[in-house]
């Protein structure tokens, strides 16, 4: 027997994400209520200028209030696919654009209640553009280039703090 969805409620909309509480009944046998976070893919960008060094960026994240250090990302736009997503994110948060990308894996974060995809891309041969990209509204971001053993010492110190950047330090 597998699972069934015997009903699908959306409890929140929101800019980012959608919230859903579905009645379930299981496949060993319990009928159960599942809240599950919906979320659109996204990308996780490990941008090497050179085989020695990643660009950082730093930016203000509101839900742990503080500045912390992380690997560009942002979620792919309907319709658009994973690489062209990467492409157009490292364009925004970075100021730059790949000649090269290469997949390096797909993780889900948080499947115990999110079905959020995050595909990370290595972007190689970076170059800034002739025009510059309109950044998010909300967003305020730094960026830096860091040789890779002090990036891998940003996530030993908490300084990176996020899970994506600490296992996108460990792909390369």
């Amino acid at each position: 027997m597998t699972e069934r969805t015997l009903s699908r409620d959306t409890v929140y909309t929101g800019r980012v994400f959608t919230v859903e509480s579905n009645h379930v009944h299981l496949w060993h046998g319990p009928e159960v209520t599942i809240d599950v976070i919906r979320h659109p893919a996204s990308v996780v960008l490990v941008p090497m200028p050179d085989p020695d060094h990643i660009i950082l960026v730093r930016q203000y994240r509101y839900a742990i209030d503080r500045w912390i250090w992380e690997l560009p990302a942002g979620s792919v736009d309907p319709g658009e696919t994973p690489e062209a997503a990467a492409r157009r994110e490292c364009h925004e948060e970075i100021g730059q654009v790949p000649a090269s990308l290469s997949r390096l894996g797909a993780f889900y974060p948080t499947p115990g209640y999110c079905d959020e995809l995050m595909i990370f891309f290595k972007l190689t041969a970076l170059a800034i553009p002739d025009h510059a990209a309109e950044p998010d509204e909300d967003e305020d971001i730094e960026t830096r280039l860091f040789a890779l053993a002090e990036a891998r010492n940003l996530v030993r110190a908490g300084e990176a703090p996020d899970m994506k950047t600490a296992l996108g330090l460990t792909l390369i």
